[in-house]
């Protein structure tokens, strides 16, 4: 197949066709089963490097327009005929290029519900910033709720970002070591 997209930003490996980027969002689409808006899917795949941004935001227009994907108030999802041709061609696209892409698809996806469900006050003072990580145990339980200090906003927006990562992974450290099982279970 000759290289058709533009493939500034592409890293070798990386998609080369058109018809290579509108598939690998139809597959993206289809394997998390979940809204993405069309600046998660460009940096789902731009952030990769897998394909271009123009080219991404291209083939989603295009796929829109053929009926592939649906724009809805929360993002794109997959039709019944962008979920057939995920099915029927993304065996043609390189097993590294779709693991990336759905391994990026999913953390993103992660990030935003960790987001929902927990949250991190920053307050600055004087000389410095209290960060305050909330934990939630759904239905309005806070598990744990931790503050800490940090010397700058820098500090502090890094802290944030951090717990947002693996919030629960705070939580494990923590009751680990207050209870003596440090054995990681």
């Amino acid at each position: 197949m000759s290289q058709n997209a533009f493939t500034g930003g592409v890293d070798p490996g990386g998609l080369w066709t058109k018809n290579d980027v509108r598939i690998l969002i139809c597959y993206v689409l289809a394997s998390v089963d979940a809204p993405l808006t069309e600046e998660d899917l460009c940096g789902v795949i731009q952030g990769r490097a897998l394909a271009n941004y123009f080219e991404t935001a291209d083939a989603l227009a295009a796929l829109s327009q053929l009926g592939h994907v649906e724009k809805g108030p929360a993002g794109y999802t997959v039709t019944a005929t962008g979920r057939q041709v995920a099915q029927d061609l993304d065996s043609g696209l390189p097993l590294a290029v779709r693991d990336k892409a759905l391994e990026s698809a999913l953390t993103l996806l992660a990030l935003g519900r960790a987001k929902r469900e927990h949250r991190v006050e920053v307050t600055e003072d004087g000389s410095g910033c209290r960060v305050t990580c909330h934990l939630s145990g759904g239905e309005g339980l806070e598990l744990m709720s931790l503050t800490l200090y940090v010397p700058d906003k820098r500090q502090a927006r890094m802290v944030k970002e951090r717990f947002y990562q693996e919030p629960n992974l705070l939580y494990q450290r923590v009751l680990a070591t207050l209870t003596g099982d440090d054995t990681g279970e």
